[in-house]
């Protein structure tokens, strides 16, 4: 069998991580798979780039500055929405072609358009899309926070200027999707168990096929390793107890930093020797922009995408927290976990399906700042941190090594094969 995993990045991303480690995963377990990719950034042989051209480029632009106009001009939510309104005809390329089943991934920013995803289904490839956020299910967003209305029909979007209204842009990509959807089969595969209920809430997906797969990692690559030589390389303290937050932009606000910040001066009344025993690890861009965020030392990191430094400097630290309003199944505390790290999270998304509370790390209610204290303290003072440490690696062994999640997508794909070939 011969897999095409198509993704807009090759490494940029939590969901570009996510198809590049099942691509590994499905070769390694018996399955032909490759992926195509708009920006790829290795010389990986398995990864195919779109031939770069100025046109590439202009999908990009074009799409965020039709975005750019709905919105009235204003950068705010300008990432937020997509269109999907130009990408590229992959229907033509010899790697489609060969492909006996067609995945696709996160493939918005001029990647693909609704318009090529309709070509993929008239080519009767099978198709399966994994979801990594809620776009698939609703007319633009990729975070619904809280609104309700793809349950029924996108319209009046809140992210919209003045909310939108019943006929805004909202309501005119969900009648594309729609039609999109009709009559078509594809296995949508949520990653998260709550992701899954909630793409089965929307009224896109009513008569679509959803699966609960959750992301994989390799265990060979991120796992335990000696404490002190990773501080010692990385220049961290070897007398402190390290807490470590990681995001791609360590500044979004949906990550929760203010959450962490004001847990922190929580602990320090709970613990005033904290100020002391204690310190702050920050990866990310712009990481050191929140320095001036806590009275504990930070260690502003940057942006890391080197693996084998991702492995150390979670060997590096005691505890890593992941404060995020919205979570689908966050690779960041995957790779904490197998490096036997305990994690720290609110009660949000996938988050407490991978964090066990009080077993692997701590699930603190949602928003809630003393709560996340209490975990932090927990973790680092009170808990049998080794115990932890086990339960943590266990976990991932059990839920997300390669051939448990690669042998789930394998039926998935003989299942989506079975059904083409039985309307043929």
């Amino acid at each position: 069998m011969k897999i095409l995993i198509v993704n807009t990045s090759e490494k940029t991303g939590g969901a570009a991580l996510a198809a590049n480690r099942l691509m590994d995963a499905l070769n390694r377990n018996g399955v032909k798979a490759k992926m195509l990719v708009r920006d790829k950034e290795t010389d990986k042989l398995t990864v195919v780039a779109l031939r770069k051209s100025f046109v590439q480029r202009w999908r990009f632009l074009y799409e965020r500055w039709c975005v750019f106009c709905h919105l009235h001009f204003s950068r705010n939510h300008l990432f937020d929405l997509d269109m999907a309104n130009t990408g590229t005809d992959i229907t033509k390329l010899p790697e489609f072609k060969e492909a006996d089943v067609v995945h696709l991934h996160w493939v918005n920013q001029g990647m693909l358009s609704l318009a090529d995803i309709q070509k993929i289904l008239d080519a009767r490839k099978p198709l399966v899309w994994t979801m990594h956020d809620i776009w698939p299910a609703t007319a633009l967003c990729h975070l619904t926070l809280g609104c309700p209305r793809f349950e029924s029909r996108c319209m009046q979007c809140k992210y919209l200027p003045g909310g939108g209204s019943p006929h805004d842009l909202s309501s005119k990509i969900w009648k594309k999707k729609q039609k999109l959807y009709s009559r078509q089969n594809i296995t949508f595969v949520a990653c998260s168990k709550w992701l899954a209920g909630e793409a089965k809430r929307s009224k896109l997906l009513k008569d679509q096929k959803v699966v609960n797969i959750p992301n994989t990692i390799d265990t060979h690559i991120f796992k335990n390793g000696n404490k002190e030589e990773a501080r010692r390389t990385e220049s961290l303290p070897m007398d402190k107890r390290l807490v470590l937050f990681v995001a791609q932009r360590a500044t979004n606000p949906n990550k929760g930093m203010a959450y962490l910040a004001e847990a922190c001066r929580r602990l320090e009344q709970m613990r005033p020797e904290t100020k002391t025993d204690t310190a702050i690890v920050i990866l990310g861009g712009h990481a050191e922009d929140l320095a001036g965020e806590f009275s504990l030392p930070v260690y502003p990191l940057g942006y890391v995408s080197d693996t084998e430094r991702m492995v150390r400097i979670y060997n590096a630290v005691d505890a890593f927290v992941l404060p995020s309003l919205s979570e689908n199944l966050p690779n960041t505390i995957m790779e904490a976990l197998a490096c036997g790290v305990p994690c720290i999270g609110f009660q949000v998304g996938g988050i407490p399906e991978m964090i066990e509370h009080r077993k692997n790390g701590y699930v603190a209610k949602f928003k809630d700042a003393a709560d996340l204290a209490e975990g932090l303290r927990w973790v680092l003072h009170e808990a049998p941190y080794a115990t932890l440490s086990a339960n943590a690696v266990s976990k991932v062994a059990a839920a997300y090594s390669q051939q448990t999640v690669a042998m789930k997508y394998i039926e998935v794909y003989n299942h989506a094969a079975a059904y083409i070939h039985f309307r043929l």
